[in-house]
């Protein structure tokens, strides 16, 4: 006689996957699915009335993978997650991730009956494909259907048009590593350059390059003038502070830096323009896709914060 073992290794899913299938669960991909209801079917496999029962038993729990690399701002929607939650009466279950083993790792742990639905935040790195249903908070590689995204062109565009306004037209950009979020950044930028008239310099654009102080240090040992610098988010624009200073290049007077997330800035940190978002609605947004009450594939758009 056939049994749940035998189904997860015909289809190629986890138990845990066909568990969630047979039990009529939301959160499993429409693939995934078919391959555990082909394989059920062929091994004629039937789950007992007591699995049954087992398996619709829901936990209340929402398991949360966080990037350990992205840490500080993945700890703001942590606490925004939590507190639209608990509205739900459900509860946060976290796990931290520093790269794409470890997130299949967790996905496999809290899908196999700890947690009713998953969600990874802040991942900077490149994501696996995974059976379950995951939505993404703010993960630069997740595919765009089941993601919460922040408008990246956007920001771009409001940066460079700030900049603008305040005479600072040699502007820089140290840009996401890749990705969907570094095309639509470059892509603002371009833009907003073009509409205030500003000649496109490629040399002012640094891509590709693993850390901030490598990038940096690229774009000023590259002689190309710059007056502004638009970095990603409040962490790198602590450190390019920093460096810049360390070059003797004064910040603002020379160089006025403009962090493109400047969500999650914590007390005591050097004043800068950023670009901010509600991670109280974005929170928001995730919630009520995970209860089945939203899309989550709209860009979400910040504001321009002038310090």
């Amino acid at each position: 006689m056939s049994n749940i073992n035998d189904v997860a290794r015909l289809a190629q899913v986890s138990k845990a996957t066909v568990s969630r299938v047979l039990s009529g669960s939301r959160g499993v991909k429409e693939a995934s699915r078919l391959a555990v209801l082909r394989a059920a079917d062929a091994l004629n496999y039937k789950p007992s009335a007591i699995a049954r029962s087992l398996t619709n038993q829901t936990t209340h729990c929402i398991g949360v993978i966080c990037a350990t690399e992205h840490v500080q701002q993945s700890t703001g929607y942590l606490q925004a997650l939590e507190k639209q939650l608990s509205q739900h009466r459900k509860h946060l279950l976290l796990r931290f991730a520093s790269d794409a083993h470890a997130v299949t790792q967790a996905v496999d742990e809290l899908s196999g009956g700890l947690c009713d639905a998953l969600l990874v935040v802040g991942a900077r790195f490149a994501l696996p494909d995974m059976q379950e249903e995951v939505i993404f908070i703010d993960c630069l590689s997740a595919p765009a259907a089941l993601s919460i995204s922040c408008d990246r062109r956007f920001a771009a565009q409001t940066a460079v048009e700030y900049l603008s306004r305040h005479q600072r037209r040699d502007i820089a950009l140290i840009n996401f590593s890749g990705g969907e979020a570094a095309q639509e950044t470059l892509l603002g930028y371009r833009e907003a350059a073009e509409n205030h008239l500003i000649p496109f310099n490629r040399q002012r654009v640094i891509e590709g390059e693993s850390s901030l102080r490598l990038a940096l240090q690229k774009l000023i040992n590259s002689g190309v003038k710059f007056n502004a610098l638009l970095v990603t988010d409040d962490a790198q624009a602590q450190e390019a502070m920093a460096m810049l200073d360390d070059y003797q290049i004064r910040v603002p007077e020379q160089v006025l830096v403009f962090s493109l997330d400047g969500s999650t800035r914590l007390p005591g940190q050097a004043a800068i323009p950023a670009i901010e978002y509600s991670l109280e609605g974005i929170a928001r947004r995730a919630v009520a896709r995970l209860l089945g009450l939203g899309d989550p594939s709209d860009r979400v758009r910040g504001t321009l914060l002038c310090d």
